[in-house]
């Protein structure tokens, strides 16, 4: 670039809405974006959540009219957490034919199946009685390996109820392979597996655990989840060890504070990378507007600009059925 002011002038391609949308580098589209959803059992009507304003544990009904709602506006997938009535140690709930998630999945599948991916979180902690994530040994630490059979055995039973895409976000060593070979072995090999590969120990996600009713019993996640101050070249180890298990996608998570580690996985895999948009971003933006603090629409059409910017082909994000709209 030789020209300099005044011959150059960068303003000229900013005068006009016209002018700024024709030249804009980022667009978002209703299909990049999927819709966490959160179903209870034992429920008769929506039960709102407190620290999410606008979402809500649903019943198998109100599920299928937020699904239809999505689907309208063109959103592009679901995915789904459940909340069971009874839990215990081995999360048994999480791989039950009967269970509230299988249950809610064939729903969904029948009703939106056509139109949107349905997807499923596979993890054991909204289903275990002590908030945390696998099998737990005599001493209190998560067993890995033992963990993986449940993770295995869940994704089956997802599986066999109709979900499109499995999304294991446990952060266990080895838990793609281990689904991976589950998948096969029942001829699911068509079912894809898109990896939480990149998930932090992160402060962000306490309003989704009052959602989930996930939050661990005792101690936290920090000795499976990654570091936030961690080594860059983990989070793209981790990448690298889950797409040579077998995955077909992968996902950072959170999304607004890891752009840094989003636009290098974006720059190191040829497969889609997704990023989740937390509760906790998800809340701060609602709880500032509330307060008339910032200007709601703009900021969470800058977020995901932002995370669109930043490299995702998919974003999670509880707003995406009003963005969908927004866009169409």
């Amino acid at each position: 670039m030789t020209a300099q002011f005044p011959v150059a002038r960068p303003r000229r391609l900013r005068r006009t809405p016209a002018m700024r949308r024709m030249v804009a580098g980022t667009r978002l589209h209703p299909a990049e974006l999927v819709l966490p959803l959160f179903v209870k059992e034992g429920i008769d009507r929506p039960s709102p959540i407190a620290s999410m304003p606008g979402v809500f544990q649903h019943t198998r009904d109100s599920l299928l009219k937020a699904a239809h709602e999505a689907a309208e506006a063109g959103v592009g997938g679901l995915i789904l957490f459940g909340i069971p009535a009874v839990k215990d140690a081995r999360g048994s709930a999480a791989d039950d034919p009967d269970g509230i998630v299988q249950k809610a999945v064939a729903d969904l599948v029948s009703e939106v199946g056509d139109t949107m991916v349905v997807m499923t979180d596979t993890c054991l902690d909204e289903f275990t009685d002590h908030g945390h994530c696998g099998i737990l040994t005599p001493d209190g630490e998560v067993d890995n390996d033992a963990t993986l059979e449940r993770y295995a055995a869940a994704a089956v039973a997802q599986a066999r109820a109709g979900s499109q895409f499995i999304a294991p976000s446990g952060m266990m060593d080895g838990q793609v392979a281990a689904i991976r070979a589950a998948l096969d072995a029942e001829g699911f090999q068509q079912v894809p597996i898109m990896a939480y590969s990149v998930k932090y120990a992160s402060a962000f996600y306490g309003p989704f655990r009052d959602a989930a009713e996930c939050a661990p019993q005792f101690g936290d996640r920090s000795a499976y989840q990654q570091d936030a101050a961690g080594p860059i070249g983990e989070a793209l180890r981790e990448v690298r060890l889950d797409l040579a298990e077998g995955a077909d996608a992968v996902m950072v998570k959170p999304a607004l504070a890891y752009l840094d580690i989003l636009r290098q996985v974006r720059d190191t895999v040829d497969v889609p990378v997704a990023a989740y948009q937390v509760s906790g971003e998800y809340a701060m933006v609602e709880a500032a507007a509330a307060n008339g603090w910032i200007d709601r629409d703009r900021v969470i059409m800058e977020s995901l600009t932002a995370i669109r910017r930043a490299g995702a082909d998919t974003i999670l994000t509880y707003w995406a059925t009003e963005v969908a709209r927004k866009l169409r």
